[in-house]
């Protein structure tokens, strides 16, 4: 081991915050109180999942920048707290002391990884408080601990994809809360600002090689449609299952389920059949431009309102009657919406090029990246 280094514990080094889950009196979904988090579903890939429960229970916290681990299977899933939540069962929070740079403790449980899951075995995988303290770890002086996290960082595609994905949302929220003059509150509930918003039909369509895209949920992106290896049905089938309403360009389509809140808008010249767990909206053209919906329904804050009554234990599911009934807040006239679209758009293309950049290198840079955690953290780097 290099000079100035040491092995130690997790403890040694770092406070481990249980989880407890509060009683079933102090849970809500009106946004009082604290984010409450049960699991590695809720923290998804950035911790940036809606919360669908808060509560006013506030004995078992993790702070801003505490690493959060999944403690019940899987085991060993880590990421960072993004704000003040509250945990519980299926987590715990690591916070460090003070001399473990942040950064440098994520990537040394990510290269424990394999310790962390030695029970994978076991029917009810998990790993409890104590077990995390005793983790071995290897500590050297803070600069050192600082030059490695940012050779690691240079290789951390997957880091740099998340970024990109966060700077983008950040400037999403922006467009919708630094506004300018002219925005109104209709104080309308969104049903009475569409000409329409209906379901889909509740049954598997029967599908076929060529024909009519079928939007399932996972074709559903992020303002677009996401049409590569899509189902198709035929025009018989089309006119079935179309019946309450037959889905035009400028229309949206929302996913009610994984990812639940996804919002795509049909572009011209393009047919397409509704698939199931998904609604057709129509924005009245007086009121939205249909991209500006788009982007408005899928801003961070809309985002946590629209799923903050979602049902279901494993897979988030919105409600027909809790879409009908958002409350989207003030809104611009016409002629600037179609300014944010265009501010918007270009934002996002760039996200997605991006995105597609770094995709293309996580697979590249698996290999070389467990190489490197490994040299980390056996002093050879």
């Amino acid at each position: 081991m290099k000079q100035g280094w040491e092995r130690s514990t997790i403890g040694n080094f770092c406070e481990v915050i249980a989880g407890q889950s509060p009683e079933g009196k102090y849970y809500n979904a009106d946004g009082i109180g604290l984010p409450f988090y049960q699991g590695k579903k809720d923290f998804g890939e950035k911790f940036i999942k809606a919360p669908t429960t808060w509560t006013s229970e506030t004995t078992k916290t993790a702070r801003k920048n505490d690493i959060l681990m999944s403690v019940r299977a899987p085991v060993g899933p880590i990421n960072f707290a993004t704000e003040a939540v509250c945990i519980g069962r299926g987590l715990a929070a690591i916070r460090s002391k003070g001399q473990l740079d942040g950064d440098f403790l994520f990537y040394q449980l990510l290269h424990l990884q394999p310790e962390i899951a030695g029970k994978e075995g076991a029917v009810f995988a998990s790993i409890n408080k104590s077990e995390i303290a005793s983790l071995p770890i290897s500590v050297g002086p803070l600069p050192e601990q600082h030059r490695i996290v940012a050779i690691l960082d240079e290789a951390n595609t997957e880091k740099n994809l998340q970024n990109a994905r966060a700077l983008f949302e950040s400037h999403l929220q922006s467009v919708f809360t630094e506004r300018g003059e002219g925005w109104v509150d209709h104080k309308k509930p969104l049903a009475d600002m569409c000409e329409l918003i209906v379901d889909c039909e509740h049954k598997t369509a029967p599908t076929q090689e060529e024909g009519i895209p079928s939007i399932r949920t996972p074709n559903i992106g992020k303002g677009k449609l996401l049409l590569d290896g899509v189902y198709r049905v035929s025009e018989e089938t089309y006119r079935e299952w179309t019946r309450r309403a037959e889905p035009l360009p400028g229309d949206l389509i929302l996913a009610r389920e994984a990812p639940a809140g996804n919002v795509a808008v049909i572009p011209d010249d393009t047919k397409v059949c509704l698939g199931q767990r998904t609604v057709l909206i129509r924005p009245n053209r007086t009121v939205f431009e249909p991209e500006f919906l788009s982007w408005l329904l899928l801003q961070p804050k809309m985002q946590q309102k629209l799923l903050a009554h979602s049902r279901g234990a494993t897979v988030q599911h919105v409600n027909m009657k809790d879409i009908r009934a958002l409350h989207i807040g003030a809104i611009p006239p016409l002629s600037e919406q179609r300014r944010i679209v265009a501010n918007v758009g270009d934002a996002s293309e760039e996200t997605q090029r991006l995105e597609s950049l770094y995709q293309q290198k996580l697979t590249a840079l698996d290999a070389l990246k467990k190489s490197l955690l490994h040299q980390a953290f056996s002093g050879a780097l």
